[in-house]
């Protein structure tokens, strides 16, 4: 059985930022088209998986609600890293995120870097 392709994407955009939906967009796809995805959030990106926040936005009004893109990313398989240092700023702590978020910094995400993933970053 042949191995799937790996995939991170880097979100640092929060919910000013239309390129944040092109990049749940993105990560939807490549759940959709096989891939082994890894969606790491780092800066204002770390908002959208504080419980509640994501519930109603939508910055682009053609994409799908951003709620509803990261629960398929995370139903289809795909990982949900949140930077640590990004979080505290915050005052996030696991607790205070959705359901199936970890906090791992970036030595879990170059780790699958360096099983080959490709990489984009938004």
């Amino acid at each position: 059985m042949q191995e799937k392709q790996k995939l991170v994407i880097v979100i640092s955009r929060g919910f000013d930022d239309e390129r944040s939906s092109v990049a749940w967009s993105i990560a939807n796809s490549s759940v959709a088209s096989g891939f082994d995805l890894t969606v790491f959030l780092v800066a204002a990106g770390v908002d959208w998986v504080r419980k509640g926040a994501a519930d109603l936005a939508r910055p682009n009004p053609l994409d799908p609600p951003i709620q509803e893109m990261m629960s398929n990313v995370m139903s289809s398989g795909g990982k949900i890293l949140v930077c640590p240092p990004c979080a505290k700023v915050r005052g996030y702590s696991e607790d205070n995120l959705v359901d199936g978020v970890v906090i791992a910094g970036a030595p879990a995400m170059l780790e699958v870097v360096k099983q080959g993933a490709s990489t984009l970053s938004f």
